[in-house]
Parts: C-alpha cells; sequence; structure tokens
C-alpha cells in the first residue's frame, strides 16, 4: 500500500477561510491555493496507508470526547527568525486546540509522534516568502478579527500534486456549546 502524508486540522469557515487564502496567495506564497485555511492539530505526517483506518478510529474517539467551543481570531504574529511564517493569531479556543493535538498524538494512538517546535495554534498567512513580502503580511492583516463556533476538524491527505484534500470530517461529540466552553481558556475541554 505504501505511505501517506496526513494532517489534522480544524477549517476556518467561510467566508474567512477563501479571504485568508486569497490574501495569503497575494502575499506571493505559492502553497496558499493547496492549503485549505486552518489551524493546525497534527502536522504533516507519513503514515502507513493500511494505518488509516485505525487513524480514523482514533480520530472518532478523540471527536465523540470534545465539545464545540469559541474560535476567536486577532491580529499578526511570526515565528521569525526561527522559521519563515507570519501567522493570524487564535486569541480564544487556543488551550482546546492544545487538549485536541495531545489527544490526537496521544502515545496510546497511531499518531503519536514528536513535535519539531512547541505546539502554538495559529493560522498561517505567510510561509517561506520574502522578508518584504512577510513583513506585508504582518502588517497588512495586523487588525483582522474572525470567530465562530469550532464544531469538529477534519482528517487530510497531502496528493503527490502538493494539494492538501479532506479525507473525513470528525464532529465533536455534543451539538451544542456547553457553558463551560467558554472557560476553555482556564484549562482543558471537559471530557464525557
Amino acid at each position: 500500500m505504501g505511505t501517506v502524508t496526513i494532517g489534522v486540522s480544524i477549517a476556518v469557515p467561510e467566508p474567512h477561510g477563501s479571504l485568508l487564502q486569497e490574501r495569503r496567495a497575494g502575499f506571493g506564497d505559492a502553497a496558499a491555493h493547496g492549503i485549505p485555511t486552518h489551524v493546525t492539530l497534527l502536522p504533516p505526517t507519513e503514515v502507513d496507508a493500511s494505518q488509516l483506518r485505525a487513524i480514523e478510529a482514533h480520530l472518532v474517539d478523540v471527536a465523540a470526547a470534545g465539545r464545540p467551543f469559541p474560535m476567536r481570531l486577532s491580529g499578526t504574529g511570526t515565528f521569525r527568525p526561527l522559521s519563515p511564517v507570519v501567522y493570524v493569531q487564535v486569541v480564544e479556543g487556543g488551550s482546546a486546540c492544545t487538549w485536541l493535538q495531545k489527544q490526537i498524538r496521544h502515545d496510546s494512538g497511531p499518531m503519536a509522534r514528536e513535535l519539531h517546535f512547541p505546539y502554538h495554534p495559529h493560522v498561517t498567512v505567510a510561509h517561506g516568502i520574502d522578508d518584504e513580502l512577510m513583513d506585508r503580511a504582518f502588517e497588512a492583516l495586523a487588525d483582522y478579527r474572525a470567530e465562530w463556533s469550532c464544531s469538529g476538524f477534519a482528517l487530510y491527505e497531502q496528493g503527490a500534486d502538493g494539494v492538501w484534500r479532506k479525507l473525513r470530517e470528525f464532529a465533536f461529540g455534543a451539538a451544542v456549546v456547553p457553558p463551560q466552553a467558554a472557560h476553555t481558556e482556564r484549562g482543558t475541554i471537559p471530557s464525557h
């Protein structure tokens, strides 16, 4: 069967997703149209294709334990000089994203792995382009704001053409945002 490159992320919904993708392309980031606008939960990870069923089953369990939570983006940040990235900041929902990514990469699951950098939820708007264009992206989106209720995440596969395509969505276990979800910045997402 061979290997495939997968990732897990929270999609930035419309109209925000398309707007940020177009802005990313406008800054000269050639990868913009091959990467849906997202908050990463599992970075690109090579796995044996025969493991996809086990991975999906694991993600079903992670989603079942999760609950919808508010997500809010505001302003820009950068990982430079460590990494050539400019991003829109996740200012609400970050602790819930951190909890989810830990569950996804849990040592007992099929996607256990170490990260190259500490986890920091964000929405990339420029990656690997000239510094002048990175500065332009940082300044142009400094006042950007968006918010929505996050109700799940998705599994993606990177094709041979470099384009990321959604394989499956995973909805959280509850249909309504519980009152404690508004306070996830103080702790972890409550489980069942």
